[in-house]
């Protein structure tokens, strides 16, 4: 752990929590990104020609820093045991980012062009196989059965997760818990396996692992209602994609589903055609954010991240204090305050 880079990161008052956690990590991260670089390589061009085009368009490393985190929660020596999990759940997640772009017919991802328009929806779903092979490679190395149950059952979860959040798709019957439990599925399960990984490796005790799966659950179900949020009210270009795309797709996310709630018949009807029909005009997300605004929606929405931010928070109150513990504190709140 760079212990040097942390300490003077964190003086910096302008440093958000993740910046704080890369910052803290950045020796590891450093070999975790040779370790994904490595094994994205094949014979087969297409396939690192693919996955480095996603993985070199950015992205936060969200839930591998939460990884080498969690492990340094409790071990900040055994943190090089976790590198190749760290990298496997990058896998995981970068395999769906592919697969719902094909589903989602997405036209841009990170700010740049989606891979399937690139390289075709093909290719795009079979390297999206391919880096989930790698992944449970990479689980292997851990030599831990405990670890393979864990990320195996997310990687299932997740998939569970996107059929399910077909099913929804343009369903304005949908109401909050179904939302939630396709969140919970196609999101948060990753961000509690991330961090349970590491109290496992350091051989924490079962009542800390358990809070480390459940903070990791509560920060993946807020950051996703925050990314839902995002589509109606963000500024595209720090959010890394169009804004809008959720309605004009027709997912159901909370902002529309408390919407919904209060709709009058005339509004229900507009939400049936743009949304359940997917019949749209150019006015139509406008109207759209016109009847949210009433509503209240985004605020509602907001209000219930909120909820599960400090869930996650009040996680860990029972772990030792420590620099780590305060950037795994001050990250709950900062997946309600960010604008990407």
């Amino acid at each position: 752990m760079n212990k040097q880079s942390a300490t003077k990161k964190s003086s910096t008052p302008e440093a958000s929590p993740l910046d704080r956690l890369s910052m803290s990590l950045d020796t590891d991260m450093k070999q975790v990104n040779s370790l994904i670089l490595r094994h994205m390589d094949s014979e087969v061009a297409l396939i690192p020609q693919l996955a480095r085009y996603l993985i070199a368009a950015g992205g936060k490393r969200i839930r591998p820093l939460l990884t080498l985190g969690s492990a340094a929660l409790f071990d900040e020596k055994k943190i090089s045991g976790t590198y190749p999990l760290a990298a496997a759940v990058e896998f995981i997640h970068t395999a769906t980012l592919l697969h719902d772009d094909v589903v989602d017919e997405s036209e841009e991802r990170r700010g740049k062009k989606a891979a399937n328009l690139v390289f075709g929806n093909q290719a795009s779903v079979l390297v999206g196989d391919f880096l989930f092979s790698k992944s449970f490679q990479l689980m292997v190395e851990s030599k831990s059965l405990e670890v393979l149950r864990i990320l195996s059952q997310a990687a299932a979860i997740i998939a569970e997760g996107e059929v399910l959040q077909l099913a929804t798709t343009n369903d304005i019957e949908t109401e909050l818990p179904a939302y939630l439990k396709v969140i919970e599925s196609k999101t948060a399960a990753l961000f509690a396996a991330s961090c349970e990984v590491g109290p496992v490796m350091c051989n924490a005790s079962k009542e800390d692992t358990k809070a480390l799966y459940e903070y990791g659950l509560q920060l993946g179900i807020a950051f996703q209602i925050i990314d839902d949020t995002l589509d109606y009210a963000a500024d595209p270009e720090k959010l890394g994609k169009n804004i809008g795309d959720d309605f004009r797709e027709g997912k159901m996310t909370a902002p529309v589903i408390f919407a919904l709630e209060k709709a009058t018949p005339k509004e229900k009807e507009f939400w049936e055609r743009t949304l359940g029909r997917k019949e749209q005009t150019e006015e139509d997300f406008s109207t759209a954010m016109d009847i949210l605004k009433k509503y209240n929606a985004l605020g509602k929405s907001l209000e219930m991240a909120w909820t599960h931010a400090r869930k996650a928070q009040a996680c860990l109150n029972n772990l030792p204090d420590s620099s780590m513990k305060t950037i795994f504190h001050d990250l709950a709140e900062y997946t309600i305050t960010r604008n990407f």
